[in-house]
């Protein structure tokens, strides 16, 4: 640090970007603070972006994560509508496409991720649409009607919260997804098929297996999705929900470690001692999962990461690391997943998926490292005490529902306390 009150820059104006500016202030950074984004918008919540704001029922106002006046009240000044092209390391500034030169004691970079291209003839089209900013909602939301068919091109949470969001406002959905099976690469097998079967029952169209080989269109906007088979999908508007993108070509092109992602400490610390990282855009490691690396794209790493950056920063003590959470509304079904279920040998269902109201548990060795929880707060909390535990519990213990969750939890825990 070069002086009491550095002169902070935060390179995105996101969750993880505004969250980190408010930490700083709240634990009592006096200096500057920059907060830049390429948006026109104050620091918003990007979740309800496919499912309450495309449905109508929330706002751009609403989705704010602060009123413009907390930024003023606090001396945050906030860059708007505005890119940053270039890091100068050397110099320690960074450089914005209105020609901007602005200095930096410490820089956090929050750029976030982007949505995965779909490279295919027919892409480019009109109707094609991608779903990470209030401008993605916005031009999608205008085929959220009756009378209008959206195809829908991955099987992932996004895909199917916006199947949900079309299907309540009338529109006809159908999701395709080149995997066996929806959740692929984030789901239990038992969930997929639940949310297939539940998407089914409310008229959504699912198809797996399938590869789109290119998108058809009349007058440039696009009509129909072709896939690997011949099979002609008609449709009014396209959705590619096919993952993202760490936005790291900035930190990259600044010679700072990347791999998949901007590559940082637990403190979000990158490999110049200038410069931290946070959000979508970080692959991290996570010491309650065997010290691996990841790149999380959720809200609650987007504000633990900003909290322990701006601790780090002003030399305070962290807190205890956070277990990874993530949650998905869908119809009215809440999802809430609590770890990662990497390496696991066994899983166990515990409730009924049949009335909507189950949890999976994934267990390595008798541990639990995993839940998905679906409109089961108890499993939810339950599953996270287990994990955090670090116990070993009985599968069959566990998936019987006469005794409660809450009561296996006491036993696992006066099981530890007798033990140490």
């Amino acid at each position: 640090m070069t002086h009491a009150s550095p002169r902070i820059v935060i390179v995105g104006a996101g969750h993880a970007g505004g969250s980190a500016a408010a930490f700083l202030r709240q634990f009592g950074h006096a200096g500057s603070i920059v907060v830049i984004g390429t948006e026109p918008h104050l620091p918003y919540q990007r979740p309800p972006l496919s499912k309450a704001y495309l449905k109508g029922v929330a706002t751009v106002d609403s989705l704010l994560l602060r009123p413009a006046a907390y930024y003023a009240d606090r001396d945050v000044e906030l860059v708007t509508g505005c890119t940053v092209t270039t890091i100068d390391a050397t110099q320690r500034l960074v450089v914005t496409d209105d020609g901007r030169r602005l200095p930096y004691d410490v820089l956090i970079l929050a750029t976030g991720s982007t949505a995965r291209r779909l490279a295919v003839p027919g892409s480019e089209l009109g109707g094609v649409h991608h779903l990470r900013d209030i401008a993605d909602a916005d031009a999608l939301r205008r085929h959220m009607a009756p009378g209008h068919r959206l195809a829908i091109i991955g099987g992932g949470y996004v895909g199917l919260e916006a199947a949900a969001s079309a299907r309540l406002l009338g529109a006809e959905a159908v999701i395709i997804e080149r995997e066996p099976r929806l959740l692929a690469r984030v789901a239990a097998a038992p969930l997929a098929e639940f949310f297939a079967a539940y998407h089914r029952a409310h008229g959504v169209e699912i198809i797996t297996g399938a590869d789109v080989v290119r998108l058809e269109g009349r007058q440039g906007n696009v009509d129909a999705v072709i896939l690997g088979d011949g099979r002609r999908i008609d449709c009014d508007a396209v959705l590619v929900g096919i993952g993202g993108q760490a936005c790291d070509a900035l930190a990259l092109s600044a010679g700072i470690a990347c791999d998949n992602g901007v590559v940082v400490d637990e403190n979000a610390r990158t490999d110049d001692p200038h410069i931290y990282a946070i959000g979508d855009m970080t692959r991290r490691p996570l010491p309650l999962d065997d010290d691996r690396r990841h790149r999380l794209e959720s809200v609650p790493n987007a504000i633990e990461q900003a909290r322990r950056a701006a601790n780090s920063i002003l030399d305070l003590p962290q807190p205890a690391h956070e277990l990874p959470w993530f949650w998905s509304d869908q119809y009215d079904l809440k999802l809430q997943i609590a770890g990662l279920p990497f390496d696991t040998d066994a899983i166990v269902v515990r409730g009924d998926p049949a009335v909507a109201k189950f949890a999976v548990y994934h267990l390595r060795g008798g541990q639990v490292r995993a839940v998905e929880a679906v409109n089961s707060i108890p499993d939810f909390m339950g599953g996270k005490a287990l994990i955090a535990s670090g116990r070993q519990v009985d599968p069959a213990r566990l998936a019987d529902t006469t005794a409660s969750i809450k009561a296996l939890v006491s036993e696992v825990q006066a099981s530890a306390q007798n033990l140490a």
